[in-house]
């Protein structure tokens, strides 16, 4: 396997698909990738060329770098569905142990921005959960919960501490969510995020608002902020017209 002079693919891209090919085959979690100066020997390259093959597996999440120690490769992104599902089911469902750390709760008005988003008055008591989702200890995802008060009263008694919330809510109330609206944006991780999540202030994430629905009641919104080097989106895609042109 070599780059070849005469593909009209650019050289770095084709470096870009021996290194992936490597990875996949041969190479584990957090294992050293061949230097720059290793791929230039190997393959008769440019140092320019092996470093921005590698700033490529870099920027897509691949590969991560370690000042004064070298390149390794990082762990899988996981995949987040767009479907209506808890972070415990899906974390599970991918053979990982979920978790959840209780940063803070409390009680109260909704306040104009999460009236808004569930369709109540300011003055509408809900409950408010902040929660560090863990996925077999590593920090994933900071969720800011806010529910109903009148209709999960007494949910904060409840010690949610690697537990999941949709399961509570379900096993003590009787609530199953059976529809929502989600919106997701890119964001940058403010200091407090930062900390939590163990990323540098600054760094990508996915920042997600759910608002979750039983029998047209909008019950739930949150919003949680989940790492962007862990995480990527998917989702079926359906053409309501049936099978599309490519004219």
């Amino acid at each position: 396997m070599t780059v070849d002079p005469a593909d009209p693919m650019p050289k770095y891209l084709q470096l870009r698909e021996l290194l992936l090919d490597e990875i996949d085959r041969t190479l584990e979690v957090h294992s050293p990738v061949p230097s720059e100066r290793e791929l230039e020997a190997r393959y008769g390259l440019s140092r320019m060329t092996a470093r921005k093959a590698l700033d490529q597996l870099v920027a897509e999440g691949r590969l991560y770098r370690v000042a004064g120690k070298g390149t390794f490769v990082a762990a899988p992104r996981i995949e987040l569905p767009l479907r209506l599902t808890s972070f415990s089911d899906d974390m599970r469902a991918r053979g990982l142990v979920p978790g959840a750390q209780d940063i803070g709760h409390a009680y109260g008005p909704a306040g104009a921005t999460v009236a808004a988003h569930l369709g109540v008055a300011d003055d509408e008591p809900i409950h408010r959960l902040t929660r560090l989702r863990t996925a077999d200890g590593e920090p994933m995802a900071v969720e800011r919960c806010h529910l109903l008060a009148s209709v999960t009263p007494g949910l904060l008694d409840e010690d949610l501490s690697g537990r999941s919330l949709y399961a509570v809510l379900a096993e003590r109330y009787g609530i199953v969510f059976d529809s929502g609206d989600e919106r997701i944006q890119a964001a940058n991780a403010d200091d407090d995020d930062a900390r939590l999540l163990d990323v540098r202030p600054g760094a990508a994430l996915l920042r997600l608002q759910r608002i979750s629905r039983r029998r047209g009641q909008c019950i739930e919104f949150t919003a949680s902020s989940y790492r962007g080097d862990r995480y990527q989106l998917s989702a079926s895609i359906d053409s309501p017209g049936g099978p599309v042109s490519l004219d």
